[in-house]
């Protein structure tokens, strides 16, 4: 990874303080970090909480350093302090059955979220009303601060910067794997035949299926064509990732393939919610484990915490059966 550092409007009058006490060689005007990321440029000025003192490459926007007195500066972010999802006392039911109970559940931005439980919990449900595959009765949904709406083209808009990554892969099999990359950045973001293609191909080098470009998804393993979507999903540039039990429908062999691609996005600070039974990525890459149970959020802790130590009867049955194998 190449890292280009800018610095614009430099004057040299002196070394000024930061409101965090470094030192500038030059008065600065903007400080620009740009790195490449899945085939577009970035600005990064935020940092990774879970690696404390580096860059991370998931953050989007510049910082603006401002005069504030005698040569001091302080940083002004552009990034918005909301989550970038936001579920405030959602309630969902099918007919007599109350699958969400009062659900509140807040990311932030660049966080992995992994939602553990039981079949029938509600996980699914949970992920799939994020971008309102299923409808909620009611509560709110927000996602970077702007509340879904229940139709219309602006509920269109929000949808569109939310990935979602299926138990099924969901491909069109009518279609090139380089098609179903390019078909919505064409069809919704209207990006040129030369764009979509270009970062079609990248995203596809990224999740290890390039050479699959020309090929349709019945060619492919499962494995591969999961990888396919998730590039499907990246080429919209999403503001948040969802995966609803993404290797559940593949062989043993195959899921790691798809847990890496994953492992690699929360690594560059992809913005994840994650359902899943697969317990190493939930220690491994998640920052926090949201265990569900009944339909309702039981417990919420980060993971060395959760698997060490659960704090409800609920999580400990669920851990014990699921660790002692």
């Amino acid at each position: 990874m190449h890292i280009h550092l800018a610095a614009v409007g430099a004057e040299p009058i002196g070394a000024p303080l930061l409101a965090n006490g470094s030192r500038l060689a030059h008065l600065l005007r903007t400080i620009e970090v740009t790195v490449p990321r899945y085939g577009r440029r970035y600005h990064v000025n935020r940092t990774d909480s879970r690696v404390p003192g580096k860059l991370s490459v998931g953050w989007v926007m510049s910082a603006t350093v401002a005069t504030t007195g005698a040569g001091r500066k302080a940083v002004d972010s552009t990034l918005s302090n909301a989550p970038m999802i936001s579920m405030e006392a959602v309630n969902k039911h099918f007919g007599s059955l109350h699958v969400l109970k009062d659900i509140n559940l807040k990311v932030d931005r660049g966080q992995v979220i992994v939602v553990l439980g039981p079949s029938g919990s509600g996980k699914s449900t949970l992920c799939r009303t994020i971008n309102r595959l299923e409808t909620i009765d009611s509560g709110t949904i927000a996602i970077d601060g702007e509340v879904l709406p229940e139709e219309g083209r602006k509920l269109a808009q929000l949808r569109s910067d939310v990935g979602m990554v299926f138990q099924s892969f969901n491909l069109f099999a009518h279609k090139t794997i380089l098609e179903n990359v390019t078909l919505a950045p064409r069809k919704v973001r209207k990006a040129s035949k030369g764009t979509a293609r270009e970062t079609a191909m990248s995203l596809l080098e990224r999740v290890g299926v390039a050479n699959q470009a020309d090929k349709y998804p019945a060619q492919l393993s499962g494995g591969q064509q999961q990888r396919v979507a998730i590039a499907r999903s990246l080429a919209m540039n999403p503001k948040v990732m969802l995966f609803d039990e993404p290797t559940s429908a593949l062989d043993p062999e195959m899921i790691s393939e798809v847990l890496n691609v994953m492992t690699g996005l929360a690594r560059d600070g992809m913005t994840m919610l994650v359902v899943t039974h697969e317990m190493g990525f939930a220690r491994g890459a998640a920052n926090r484990v949201v265990f569900m149970a009944d339909g309702a959020i039981v417990e919420t802790s980060e993971p060395a915490d959760f698997f060490k130590n659960p704090q409800t009867d609920r999580a400990k049955d669920f851990l014990g059966k699921i660790l002692k194998h």
